[in-house]
């Protein structure tokens, strides 16, 4: 009895010493702003240390040493924009996701943060149920990425030209049939479904295919698969 109480309390321990996830908010929109941090307070798990108006106070707190766990990054942001401030996110703190909260649907935009390094895109506005969703998928490996700007980059990426492929980069047939429907816009749960695996073993089989491809995210293989005719 006394053992089971003391793992007991050991468990207590544990759960009161774990970190709540810590959420920075870069967004110019005042109201947006203090509704998204409002939003992760409320949240038990999360905390938003930081909601700041622009990148250049986004950077002031990096360079002070502190790294947050998840970004919601906005695109247009005055002076400094927010591809700039991904960018810098990544050269410091590569474990970092970063969720573009954007109202800009240009291919260029998507592109740009696509390649700075964005864990996942929503369009604003989005709900707050779904932006949570997103802090949550990014924090277990998947991607968050509105239908729509999906969409518009199959269409970007299927207008250029794959070049010459000198390697496969080791994929097995399971890691290719999951990577052609990443590229076809399924979830994970619906990955899952299609072909019948638990939605852990598709997050691992996803973090492998990542690894192989040496890219950070969803949005990033899904670009290189199209680009070099992978799938």
């Amino acid at each position: 009895m006394l053992l089971a109480h003391d793992s007991q309390l050991a468990k207590q321990g544990v759960a009161m010493t774990r970190e709540p996830l810590g959420v920075w908010i870069v967004e110019d929109n005042r109201m947006l702003r203090r509704n998204l941090a409002e939003l992760i307070e409320e949240q038990e798990a999360m905390t938003c240390p930081l909601a700041a108006s622009s990148c250049e106070e986004f950077l002031l707190a990096l360079d002070s040493g502190q790294v947050p766990d998840v970004v919601l990054m906005d695109l247009g942001l005055p002076g400094k924009s927010g591809v700039e401030g991904i960018v810098r996110m990544r050269s410091i703190s590569p474990a970092t996701k970063v969720i573009v909260l954007t109202i800009h649907e240009e291919d260029e935009q998507v592109f740009e943060a696509i390649c700075a390094g964005a864990s996942g895109y929503l369009l604003k506005p989005s709900p707050p149920e779904k932006i949570l969703e997103a802090i949550h998928d990014v924090q277990r490996g998947a991607a968050p990425i509105n239908a729509y700007i999906a969409s518009k980059m199959l269409s970007m990426f299927s207008r250029l030209s794959p070049p010459p492929r000198e390697e496969d980069y080791g994929l097995t047939a399971r890691e290719r049939e999951i990577l052609r429907l990443l590229v076809d816009c399924l979830t994970m749960k619906q990955i899952a479904a299609e072909l019948n695996l638990s939605y852990h073993t598709v997050g691992n089989h996803l973090r492998n295919i990542y690894h192989k491809l040496h890219v950070r995210s969803r949005a990033s293989a899904m670009a290189k698969a199209l680009r070099e005719d992978l799938v």
